[in-house]
């Protein structure tokens, strides 16, 4: 048996394309040849090393032919529907697409091709159900929870995430101005570390983090390789985000956090998430339960100091993240898909 996958996202390398790689290693498991389609077969090898998987067994070719001579297709969509041709198609939005005309004639008939239209998470599907006028599924990325586990912990505020402010206002500038008042509150026992993949076109943005951190302890990683990743989360305490912040979510849905892959991996490490309130994040944590979400930047600077100077508050949400990024194991993900395929 054979199985085709296609994503034009590949080489950026974020949760979309671990998630894709999560599916073609669910299509082997359950005993399908898998071809991927991508021009440099060096893929391969950053692929490897940023999300820490095997792909050996999983061949990169030029072209897969939108699926022509494979039982199935896995095609990630970038807003357009394409006319696939395997026996089973299967087609998976990362992003809520908005406005891109997608209850078309044509398009409404490129879909009497599809089997199932897939979404990363009920955000996602909110806006694509709406578009396109169908009923997607939610199948959420996974995790390989075994691999992130807490270490001995330091005073270490994390966040990981791509340097980006194009598809995603990742906002690392609010982060470090946020630490910046922190730690001149007087908590000068804490770091903050910011981690992630450097897309084309950032090095301004980049220049500029760097320029406004002189002084004081914060780091940028970049690039990171899984290992390293896995070391961060294991010996951080806290992990912070403001993806989305100050985007109306209605309007640029693409820009807020359409699911948070790095969140789950961040609770498998027993960190405590302190987290915009907005997307995809609100599908993972509770507020006070297994993290805290935040709507302002007082709020988030107050939830802060809570974990700080409240030893008991942050064992307890770091035991309840911990036991809720189970949720999300590989093991759940890939029985999901195996039901697709039957």
């Amino acid at each position: 048996m054979k199985a085709a996958i296609y994503n034009p996202y590949l080489d950026t390398l974020g949760g979309g394309e671990r998630y894709t790689m999560a599916f073609a290693k669910a299509l082997m498991a359950q005993g399908y040849k898998v071809d991927v389609e991508w021009k440099n077969t060096a893929i391969k090898n950053r692929l490897e090393n940023r999300f820490g998987i095997k792909l050996k067994d999983i061949n990169f070719i030029h072209n897969i032919k939108r699926g022509d001579g494979y039982e199935v297709c896995f095609w990630v969509s970038d807003g357009s529907i394409p006319l696939l041709r395997a026996h089973k198609n299967f087609l998976h939005f990362q992003f809520p697409f908005r406005e891109v005309n997608g209850r078309s004639l044509l398009n409404k008939m490129k879909m009497f091709r599809i089997e199932k239209i897939i979404c990363n998470s009920y955000f996602t599907k909110s806006f694509i159900d709406k578009e396109y006028g169908v009923e997607s599924i939610v199948i959420y990325p996974p995790i390989d929870a075994e691999s992130f586990k807490p270490k001995r912990k330091e005073n270490i505020i994390l966040y990981v995430g791509r340097f980006s402010q194009l598809e995603q206002t990742k906002n690392q500038h609010i982060l470090i101005s946020s630490f910046k008042k922190l730690y001149d509150s007087g908590d000068e026992g804490w770091k903050l570390i910011l981690a992630g993949g450097v897309e084309v076109g950032v090095d301004n943005y980049i220049e500029k983090l760097i320029r406004s951190i002189k002084e004081y302890p914060i780091e940028i990683v970049k690039s990171p390789s899984f290992d390293e990743l896995k070391y961060l989360y294991g010996i951080s305490r806290i992990f912070w985000s403001a993806v989305g912040y100050g985007i109306d979510e209605n309007k640029e849905p693409k820009k807020v956090e359409h699911f948070g892959i790095s969140v789950v991996e961040a609770m498998a490490g027993g960190l405590v998430p302190v987290i915009y309130s907005a997307g995809g994040y609100l599908e993972i944590i509770a507020d006070g339960y297994n993290g805290f979400l935040w709507k302002t930047k007082r709020e988030f600077l107050k939830k802060t100091k809570e974990l700080i100077y409240n030893h008991k508050s942050i064992r307890m949400l770091s035991t309840q993240a911990k036991l809720d990024a189970k949720v999300y194991e590989y093991e759940r993900f890939e029985a999901e898909v195996g039901k697709l395929l039957y």
